[in-house]
């Protein structure tokens, strides 16, 4: 799958364009993709998409160098040092960088969330723990986000693990 000419993400619109002779692809995800369109009028000529990747790249090279200063507040590492280390200096680093690791995490694993895997032979208490665990952390999301409703059945479920684990003798 292609990605993005403009940012990282994959391409749904892949554009030819024949100028002067010569063959310009250009491959943009529906953000830029719509923001590319927005800015060619219907019967206009569009700009040069190798110009337009051209100030996109200039553009990231900024941005990147005003991202590179950012520093951790307890460890004193900054984003440059994590990006040519490839490691981060404590905890806190995940907060302090966290608008700059999550598109990274999601473009390198496709998700921001660790699901793993628990053991075959997981006990079951185990198990429904971890369900537990999980559907807290989508409740949290949903308050977040402010989906009250999916927030309101949500916390139902938990109050239904929760008085099933309750009511479960020790074993």
């Amino acid at each position: 799958m292609r990605k993005c000419s403009r940012c990282s993400k994959p391409a749904t619109l892949h554009i030819t364009e024949l100028k002067e002779g010569d063959v310009h692809a250009l491959h943009l995800c529906e953000a830029c993709a719509q923001e590319y369109l927005s800015n060619v009028e219907v019967g206009q000529e569009s700009e040069d998409p190798e110009d337009l990747f051209q100030q996109q790249i200039e553009s990231s090279i900024e941005d990147l160098e005003d991202v590179d200063q950012l520093s951790c507040p307890d460890c004193g590492i900054t984003f440059k040092e994590f990006r040519s280390q490839g490691r981060l200096g404590c905890p806190q680093c995940y907060l302090a960088f966290e608008n700059e690791l999550m598109p990274l995490l999601e473009n390198i694993h496709g998700e921001t969330q660790h699901t793993g895997k628990l053991p075959k032979r997981a006990p079951e208490a185990s198990r429904r723990q971890y369900e537990l665990i999980k559907l807290r952390n989508r409740l949290r999301t949903a308050v977040e986000s402010e989906s009250y409703e999916e927030a309101a059945q949500l916390r139902d479920e938990i109050q239904k693990m929760e008085t099933a684990f309750s009511e479960e003798p020790d074993k």
